[in-house]
């Protein structure tokens, strides 16, 4: 079941990229999938955005190395390939890059995964961190073409409602 973000946020999708269901693309805990087919050799680009209430005191860089412990669980390694914090004091935010490798549909994919992670006070009660994230997930082929279109994604993101077109 997908779920709803912690604050509302607007971003635009750019063209080729549709909203798939969460479920649909087995990212069941994201509020919003944007899929690019085609696929490459059986994996379809993916932009995911989730988010949560960070009630700790949690740092960003501690908060993406949460991520790489969950997601080697699920993968034999994750390599991290970069990391750096970036945004302002106001608006901090990190971007990371991980490399791994999956089987689907009984062959084996070598996967890239950019990650932003934003941290964000809700208007309503700026006492309160949500930290929002944003995964670029493709081949590693289709990396690079495709980076741009989710940089694009993130400049985008703003407060109020989702846009996706």
């Amino acid at each position: 079941m997908s779920t709803t973000l912690p604050i509302p946020i607007r971003f635009d999708v750019p063209p080729g990229w549709r909203a798939a269901s969460p479920e649909e693309v087995g990212a069941p805990g994201a509020a919003f999938v944007a899929v690019h087919p085609p696929s490459d050799a059986g994996f379809t680009a993916n932009i995911t955005v989730d988010g949560q209430y960070r009630p700790d005191t949690a740092s960003l860089p501690e908060i993406a190395e949460e991520s790489v412990r969950h997601m080697s669980r699920s993968v034999a390694s994750v390599l991290v390939t970069d990391r750096r914090e970036t945004g302002s004091a106001d608006a901090p935010g990190l971007t990371q890059t991980l490399a791994f490798s999956v089987v689907v549909g009984g062959g084996s994919h070598d996967l890239v995964q950019s990650q932003v992670y934003l941290a964000m006070l809700d208007v309503d009660d700026p006492h309160r961190r949500a930290v929002i994230r944003l995964a670029f997930t493709s081949s590693a082929s289709q990396h690079s073409a495709l980076l741009d279109d989710f940089q694009d994604v993130v400049r985008s993101v703003r407060p109020g409602g989702r846009t996706t077109s």
